[in-house]
């Protein structure tokens, strides 16, 4: 594969699409997922009290439940990022591949 060949891939408006909803997709459930972890980690470094604190009188705390919900929700995030991933970016990434394997198997400049 020659440097045209690169150029006109990394141009190409299907692989550009593709490229770009897969970064929107990894940093928008990356953001997610840091600005929950973040705000139980500062819940934990700045209000314990609550933390420490029993749901309903009893032995739970509110600190259980959270914990948990941030593992829980981790795994609904790959869950919804598996979904769209083999949903939607798929087909665009089989288009794209399409486009790609056109520009390779082409000879000469353009």
């Amino acid at each position: 594969m020659d440097e045209a060949q690169v150029d006109r891939i990394l141009h190409n408006p299907k692989f550009k699409e593709m490229v770009a909803k897969k970064r929107n997709l990894s940093w928008t459930l990356t953001a997610i997922m840091l600005i929950v972890y973040v705000g139980f980690m500062l819940l934990v470094g700045y209000n314990k009290e609550f933390l420490l604190s029993s749901i309903s009188g009893g032995v739970t705390t509110w600190g259980i439940p959270l914990g948990l919900g941030i593992i829980v929700l981790s795994f609904i995030l790959c869950a919804v990022y598996s979904y769209i991933a083999n949903n939607k970016l798929d087909q665009l990434n089989e288009e794209a591949m399409r486009e790609v394997e056109a520009i390779t198997h082409e000879k000469g400049p353009h």
